[in-house]
């Protein structure tokens, strides 16, 4: 990935020595005294690449989130400058920042309800309280537009951009804003809340919305939008559609031209699979795969991914960009160590399955990891399978006769 507005090796060491300063703790008035020049010239790319070059000296990514904030404070005016040309309507970006344009108007119809019980809150939080909870729970909708983001923007990031590691830090500041929306619902539901501790959390929620929509309006997006191709974005704005569009008006489906593993039109399905238990079609395999109630997700030995099933109702968002991408990068860097942990206890053949269990939406979800291996033994991969088993638990004695209730 290249500056399109002349990056300079300069002001790239320069805003790295800022940043690394910051880190450790010394004075930001002279820092920022120190490097104002460079810091006046910040373009969009320079914050990716910083980012980049931290995380491959290996700073974590919830040390960077920390320092990634106090740095944008100083740079905001920098950035905001930046000359870009704004998606066209109908793109994958334009509902993107459309999405953002919606939740921030709503976000600050929650600020003005707030304002209006200003000096009074305590004695008033029962109300507060009422009035907040239903936009506190329709926020929940946003997960569809971080999840877009997450499933269908970033593999294409990947790859085309060189700095493509500062994702990881977004997907982890999107895991921030969904833990604190959980909190807050919880603190709103409870009847031991206290305004004093709501407005901490509340604080803490909007500071972080409005910074990542920020990040994604002055720094991700302008870089995609220059560096992305168009029929990807077309792909990605054919893959949308598999969500909903949060806050705006759902725009109207078009048929796919292309595939983005070939570059041609979808061809005919006319292949089998023939083995000593049966024969199948290709697309009778599919639809047995897409049947099945539960979530698959094949990683092959190279822990890329290979395929992932279209089962009617997903506990976990897939979409066709990730086929083919790092499976480490499918996962928040929160997580990450769990699955090579994983993959690398499969690959040297000390375990052959993992098993987890979590409550999701009112639903008990066992998700379970087996080693693929061929009949020679050698580890071709692995199959992520999940899937809702909270009738299953329930179940007791016997049913030998058919009951279609």
């Amino acid at each position: 990935m290249q500056d399109q507005k002349g990056d300079s090796e300069k002001r790239f060491q320069e805003l790295l020595a800022f940043s690394l300063g910051m880190m450790n703790g010394e004075d930001a008035k002279s820092l920022i005294d120190q490097y104002k020049e460079t810091l006046d010239n910040i373009t969009p790319y320079d914050i990716v690449r910083i980012e980049d070059r931290q995380m491959q000296m290996g700073i974590k990514p919830e040390l960077i989130k920390v320092y990634l904030e106090k740095i944008v404070n100083v740079i905001t005016k920098s950035i905001n400058s930046y000359q870009w040309e704004r998606p066209s309507e109908g793109t994958f970006l334009y509902y993107m920042m459309l999405e953002n344009d919606a939740f921030a108007f709503k976000l600050n119809q929650v600020k003005k309800i707030i304002k209006e019980y200003n000096g009074r809150e305590d004695v008033a939080f029962g109300n507060i309280k009422s009035e907040l909870l239903p936009h506190f729970l329709q926020f929940r909708e946003f997960e569809a537009h971080y999840v877009k983001k997450e499933n269908i923007l970033f593999p294409y990031l990947e790859e085309v951009w060189e700095f493509y590691r500062p994702l990881k830090v977004m997907w982890s500041l999107d895991d921030d804003i969904r833990k604190t929306l959980k909190e807050i619902i919880a603190l709103l539901e409870s009847d031991q809340t206290r305004w004093d501790e709501f407005k901490v959390v509340l604080g803490k929620y909007f500071f972080a919305v409005f910074r990542m929509i920020h990040k994604e309006n002055a720094v991700v997006y302008p870089i995609a939008a220059e560096t992305v191709s168009v029929p990807m974005w077309d792909e990605m704005q054919q893959q949308s559609f598999e969500y909903p569009f949060p806050f705006i008006e759902a725009p109207r489906s078009v048929q796919p031209a292309t595939d983005h593993t070939t570059g041609k039109e979808h061809p005919v399905v006319a292949g089998k699979v023939i083995s000593e238990t049966g024969n199948l079609s290709v697309e009778q395999v599919l639809m047995a795969f897409n049947h099945l109630p539960v979530d698959i997700t094949i990683v092959d030995e190279n822990d890329r991914v290979l395929f992932f099933n279209k089962a009617k109702d997903r506990f976990f968002p897939r979409s066709p960009a990730v086929v083919g991408r790092a499976v480490q990068n499918c996962h928040p860097p929160e997580s990450v160590h769990m699955v090579e942990e994983i993959i690398e206890s499969f690959r040297s053949g000390k375990e052959q399955k993992a098993d987890f269990w979590i409550q999701m939406r009112g639903k008990f979800i066992l998700i379970q990891y087996f080693a693929l291996r061929d009949e020679d033994g050698t580890y071709r991969g692995v199959i992520e399978v999940s899937q809702d088993v909270t009738a299953i638990r329930k179940l007791e004695g016997e049913r030998r006769l058919l009951n279609w209730s």
